[in-house]
């Protein structure tokens, strides 16, 4: 399987394909000898130029190889897709010599000009791999036209012969002689651009400045900025300065190993292998990577440093039994009683039921507003949108309201209830986000009166309640996705969109939550 080289890529790594340590070594000299070249020429920052002779060197090549006994397959390189080519050596060699004519008057096809696109798109491929093979990572597009039109002459060429030796005519081959043998193209190396030293201090937490600077305007969020900067901190406390270029990857090893062995001092406990690895280190990689992109850093300290994450022990269902999501809701509906209740309150009291019956996340439900929430051909409707606050895939979507929720009172609230947050009261200074993590966090501690277990999230539990019970209806996965907010699980699931009529009809089948009836067999 061929790697793709992108932009992303940090490591180029392949196998010299020997167990001898002397043969090894020369491999590996030959190796470092042909990519320190290659990447000469990338860094000259110009396509190479081929002269005729060099052009048809290369359709000789093309030539030599398929212009063989039929019994010989060519190199893999030499392979050009889409002309049924064989593949494997034949058993019949006059079907074989059929087929090998048939395939050159299908080459020959496209030797003419009108054909110029078509030949280019069929021997492009192969004219990349060849140059590759030589250091030459680009020519000039009059050169790579020249240079496919010759391959395309010297495999039509190539294929009668091997038909003639298929059909037992092995008279020698005139035609070789007249391909010219390779010579490589004079390249000034001394003209390559260098990369350019780094100089001065690169400071650890400055880094995490200049990411976001670039980071905000691709829509990251505040949040993430301060968890990352907050990360390279810790990573500055613990190797005493802030100096990015003196990071070593011992340093990293040894900040990995820190956390693993020696219990934090505000909690006592050491960090779990699954946070060290899924938040220290993804966050040192990705802004060190950054970085060297960026020409802050040569190289990444962080890359290559990983560490093995044990699997989590299951040990129960993440969504709630019938039980715990009946006390949750009937501690909810108790809240009716309250003659004048406080916001905190109305958020208990409403918040658990939108997202028993919708599935949305706890901080999407807290930050509905009035206005988000219409009437429209005879079905109530909750719009989920960023404009709003955090949506973690950040689009909008509309999910239509179960009727139990209509004859609960929620719609009457919503429409006494005065423009703007329904469960939220935002001062002119007010930090939205903060506000909802500390909602968040209240209803999270509400939940948890009703629901003991430690293994199920007071909060997020709802989400995985929603989609079985939705399952057990029989709604389809693609529905109960688009009523979530999931982004669907395969290529497929995304064609398609899923019409407010179907997500009503969805609706319908959801069952009820009746309280007082929950089944304790679960």
């Amino acid at each position: 399987m061929k790697a793709e080289i992108t932009e992303r890529t940090e490591a180029i790594r392949f196998s010299l394909r020997t167990r001898d340590r002397g043969e090894a070594r020369r491999r590996k000299a030959t190796a470092e000898t042909y990519l320190d070249k290659y990447f000469a020429v990338v860094r000259l920052g110009r396509p190479v130029e081929l002269s005729h002779k060099q052009t048809l060197a290369l359709a000789g090549e093309l030539y030599r190889a398929w212009a063989s006994e039929p019994d010989e397959m060519p190199n893999a390189i030499y392979m050009v897709e889409g002309l049924g080519l064989p593949t494997v050596p034949p058993v019949d060699f006059d079907a074989e010599a059929v087929q090998l004519l048939g395939a050159a008057l299908a080459v020959e096809t496209y030797v003419t000009p009108e054909k110029g696109a078509e030949r280019l798109e069929l021997f492009g491929p192969v004219a990349s791999i060849m140059l590759s093979h030589k250091g030459i990572p680009y020519v000039p597009t009059s050169v790579r036209e020249r240079l496919v039109l010759a391959l395309c002459r010297a495999l039509s060429a190539a294929l009668k012969t091997r038909a003639r030796y298929a059909m037992g005519d092995y008279t020698p081959d005139d035609t070789l002689a007249k391909y010219p043998a390779w010579e490589p193209p004079k390249i000034d190396q001394a003209q390559a651009v260098k990369p350019s030293p780094i100089h001065g201090t690169v400071s650890l937490t400055g880094l995490v400045d200049a990411w976001w600077m670039e980071a905000k305007q691709a829509g990251r969020s505040e949040a993430t900025y301060l968890q990352f900067k907050g990360i390279f901190k810790q990573l500055a406390r613990f190797l005493g300065h802030d100096d990015a270029r003196m990071v070593t990857t011992e340093d990293i090893v040894r900040f990995k190993e820190d956390r693993l062995s020696v219990p934090r001092p505000r909690t006592g406990k050491l960090m779990s292998a699954r946070s060290l690895k899924h938040t220290h280190l993804s966050v040192y990689k990705s802004i060190f990577k950054w970085a060297v992109a960026n020409f802050k850093l040569t190289s990444n300290p962080a890359s290559g440093v990983t560490l093995v994450v044990p699997k989590r022990v299951k040990v129960r269902a993440r969504d709630f039994t019938p039980v715990e999501a009946g006390a949750i809701l009937s501690a909810a509906s108790a809240l009716d009683n309250i003659a004048s209740p406080s916001s905190n309150e109305v958020m208990c009291r409403w918040v658990p039921w939108l997202c028993a019956y919708t599935g949305c996340r706890v901080g999407e439900a807290i930050q509905l507003r009035k206005e988000d929430i219409r009437f429209e051909s005879g079905t109530w409707i909750i719009k989920i949108t960023p404009e709003a606050g955090p949506v973690k895939n950040k689009e909008l979507r509309e999910v239509p309201l179960h009727v139990h929720l209509v004859e609960l009172g929620f719609t009457a609230f919503v429409k006494k209830a005065t423009a703007g947050y329904l469960f939220i009261e935002l001062g002119p200074e007010a930090n939205l986000k903060q506000i909802l993590a500390t909602r968040t966090a209240r209803l999270g501690s509400f939940a948890r009166q009703c629901v003991k277990d430690p293994n199920v999230s007071p909060n997020h539990g709802w989400r995985h309640t929603f989609k079985s019970r939705g399952f057990e209806a029989g709604i389809q996965e693609k529905v109960l996705d688009a009523i979530c907010g999931h982004a669907p699980s395969s290529i497929g699931r995304q064609y398609g969109s899923v019409t407010m009529k179907t997500l009503v009809d969805a609706m319908k089948l959801f069952p009820r939550y009746e309280l007082g009836k929950q089944n304790n067999a679960r």
